[in-house]
């Protein structure tokens, strides 16, 4: 049984000559808008009972207004949604709740807001507090909550009475691993007794994991209804780029192929990161890189312990005695995990000289052990014979990002394959 059903929906928002055209348009007359934006459009799907949907999207593809027509917050200007049942839906991290009141209070109102009675509110509101889990501060004023505080009570005030359709808006992405792992736990229970949920996020493994169906939405249009794992591919294309060639192996051959030119080509790569931060000395310009695994040249995503090749192309506009290429590899919060270069990497033995003029290829081949996330790398080149002082010649900082995905989940960052075993003692 359908519990949403979205047809043909669209949102545009116009700008009239005057606001007496505006105010005719209200009444039917035929006043043609002086500009028309559409914010979404032609958008149809539908939900079933106990379904789960992911929702996928760049910021600004209209996922947010896609959702408040859903939930009665927006009218469509054209199309129709039609839902059965109850509707609740964290949309925007603490929406609705007054920074001056404190958890409690806030749950008393937005639980009120939902149609339920005060005896109601009561009455639920000792498992509000006991799932939100965030103890004194449950009764302290909500602006001197964390995101995270603000998450928890957000989603145990929303998930406090069964709903028929649950919405959850990247509300739970703030949320540590704990909480995650406990909100999920009271989805599936909800799903069991019928609940859909909508779970818009930019997580990819959440949608994969958790949806039994995903949209992918760009520039206010439904590009994709199907399986997670083929919509998250066209998102994942979308936010990192994707190559068009005649077959993969083309494609791959001509991927893995640095060319003679001398142009700076990072920006037209996939994963390439526009905010890099570039500097050093002079002396040799890194132009082009290239990533890849055994069966793929600029992977949308990457398995965790996957062999990955790192190369890049450096031009030499000085002569150098030697020269010592590295890599650095950091979390999208700049905290650094790894590093390596030639000299290390190769335990001393290495020693590459270069002349002005020179175009050199360096790989690195490694396998990334890290958890599932995104995680920025970062190119380099010295002058100098370790373990004497280096001069940089130049350097791109946090200038590619890549995605590591895995199907176990660990805690920490690193995954240093820790192998375990049991024994008996006998007494």
């Amino acid at each position: 049984m359908n519990v949403l059903s979205v047809k043909n929906t669209g949102k545009s928002y116009r700008n009239y000559r005057s606001e007496w055209q505006r105010f005719a348009g209200w009444f039917g007359m035929n006043n043609a808008p002086r500009d028309e934006h559409w914010v979404i459009r032609n958008i149809s799907f539908e939900v079933r009972s106990g379904e789960s949907i992911g929702i996928l999207g760049k910021n600004g593809a209209g996922k947010s207004t896609l959702l408040k027509i859903v939930t009665g917050t927006l009218q469509p200007s054209e199309g129709s949604v039609i839902s059965t049942g109850r509707i609740s839906a964290i949309l925007e991290l603490g929406m609705g709740f007054n920074p001056e009141l404190t958890g409690r209070q806030n749950a008393l109102h937005s639980a009120g807001l939902m149609g339920f009675s005060k005896e109601e509110t009561l009455q639920a509101l000792p498992n509000i507090e006991a799932f939100a889990d965030i103890g004194e501060y449950f009764d302290n004023p909500v602006r001197t909550y964390s995101s995270g505080m603000q998450a928890r009570v957000a989603f145990a005030v929303a998930t406090a009475f069964r709903p028929d359709i649950l919405i959850v808006d990247e509300a739970l992405s703030v949320g540590d691993a704990y909480f995650q792992a406990k909100c999920y736990k009271r989805i599936d229970a909800f799903k069991k007794q019928g609940t859909s949920l909508i779970l818009v996020t930019h997580s990819t493994a959440d949608v994969v994991k958790h949806c039994d169906r995903a949209l992918f939405i760009s520039e206010g249009h439904l590009v994709k209804d199907g399986a997670p794992a083929e919509v998250t591919n066209l998102y994942l294309d979308e936010l990192f780029g994707k190559r068009k060639s005649k077959s993969p192996a083309a494609e791959k051959d001509q991927s893995l192929t640095f060319t003679a030119s001398t142009d700076d080509l990072f920006n037209t790569r996939p994963g390439y990161r526009k905010d890099e931060h570039r500097w050093g000395q002079g002396g040799a310009i890194i132009l082009d890189y290239r990533i890849s695994t055994a069966e793929e040249a600029f992977p949308a995503q990457i398995e965790c312990g996957e062999r990955v090749e790192i190369s890049f192309k450096v031009q030499f506009t000085e002569n150098h005695e030697n020269v010592v290429p590295g890599l650095l590899i950091r979390t999208l919060e700049g905290l650094y995990l790894y590093g390596t270069n030639s000299f290390i990497s190769s335990r001393g033995v290495s020693n590459i000289s270069a002349q002005a003029g020179q175009i050199r290829i360096f790989r690195f081949t490694l396998p990334l052990n890290l958890n599932e996330g995104d995680y920025m790398i970062s190119f380099g080149v010295s002058a100098g014979t370790p373990p004497g002082e280096l001069i940089p010649l130049e350097r791109r900082y946090d200038s590619v990002i890549v995605k590591v995905y895995r199907t176990q989940a660990i805690w920490g960052v690193i995954d240093l394959n820790a192998e375990f075993e049991s024994s008996e003692l006998t007494i």
